[in-house]
């Protein structure tokens, strides 16, 4: 296998590195303004042939910030960025916008599968302490054309009452229930198609429910091709989730925990869940792998703990006996 190193040369920031290739820089310690919520974040992120499959602030949302997990609803705090939306009014700029401060990393690994440990506190404007989390991430290049990453987020509630978490569309607006792991794609992926389980489609499976999703879309300049795949854990609360996607206005997707339902989170409970997102090239030796379905079964197996992610791409790793899914 292919090993990553972690390279921690710039201040705030580790990038994730392979065969000399800038793979990600996870932003542990961002100086955004209060108004966008800061918190940690994964951009640049590139494909193995070094296309850039992520934006940062992009004027339509300055809040947007690569790959990123937040909340837009938090009982009455924002940790998302820009306005809430109230019933009624609208979106309206209010003095809640949280931020998700880093407390120190836990863990901190080079090799076939890097990984970061970290301890976060999600502060409310009034500088009240709501959430304190425990995040991983592991990566791994899984062939010579697609690398992957697993992202799982440990929240427990410490604000001393109970919270709801939800979104937009918990309070109001139709088809509006984005929150959570939060992918904004770059903008020559507007236009891009869909991809489900069911097949290649649009905008109109928005606020679906399905085990995964991912968008295919073309670079500028290169004129390739790449794929990302974003696989939701069995172990997750909901499961299969309810997806946020876009892909007309601007390109971005997200399993949605919260997206037609706010979850009550009471004091002192915690909030668990995982993802696997599989970037890939549709070139390189590889290439007859880029199928989508192919790419989730590596995902699956990421999130199983399966070391062999590349073997048979139909097999379900769930019912593996020796494969808890959960860990």
């Amino acid at each position: 296998m292919t090993s990553i190193q972690l390279d921690e040369s710039d201040e705030g920031r580790v990038a994730l590195i392979a065969d000399d290739r800038r793979l990600a820089e996870y932003v542990f310690s961002p100086t955004d303004a209060r108004l966008e919520s800061p918190r940690p974040y994964l951009h640049p992120v590139r494909t193995l042939a070094g296309e850039l499959i992520t934006l940062h602030r992009p004027h339509d949302h300055v809040w947007h910030k690569g790959l990123s997990w937040s909340l837009p609803v938090v009982g009455n705090d924002n940790f998302w960025g820009g306005p809430s939306y109230l019933d009624g009014r609208g979106y309206v700029q209010l003095p809640n916008n949280g931020v998700q401060r880093h407390a120190g990393f836990t863990a901190r690994e080079s090799g076939d599968v890097a990984r970061l440990g970290e301890r976060l506190e999600w502060v409310a404007e009034s500088g009240r302490l709501v959430i304190e989390e425990h995040r991983a991430i592991s990566a791994t290049v899984v062939d010579d054309a697609t690398w992957m990453l697993v992202l799982e987020f440990d929240l427990r509630n410490v604000s001393g009452a109970e919270v709801g978490l939800g979104s937009p569309t918990t309070r109001g607006r139709a088809d509006a229930g984005y929150g959570g792991l939060f992918w904004r794609a770059p903008r020559s992926f507007t236009g891009a198609t869909v991809l489900t389980p069911a097949g290649d489609a649009g905008e109109e499976v928005r606020g679906t429910r399905s085990e995964w999703m991912g968008l295919r879309g073309v670079h500028d300049g290169s004129g390739s091709i790449s794929s990302v795949v974003v696989v939701d854990d069995p172990a997750n609360t909901p499961h299969p989730p309810q997806w946020f996607v876009r892909t007309s206005e601007y390109a971005g997707l997200c399993p949605a925990p919260f997206f037609s339902e706010e979850h009550s989170l009471a004091d002192d409970e915690h909030y668990r869940a995982r993802y696997a997102v599989v970037i890939a090239d549709a070139h390189g030796e590889a290439g007859e792998n880029h199928e989508p379905a192919h790419l989730a079964a590596v995902g699956r197996r990421g999130l199983a703990g399966r070391a062999d992610a590349t073997s048979d791409p139909t097999a379900d790793p769930t019912t593996d006996p020796t494969t808890d899914p959960t860990k």
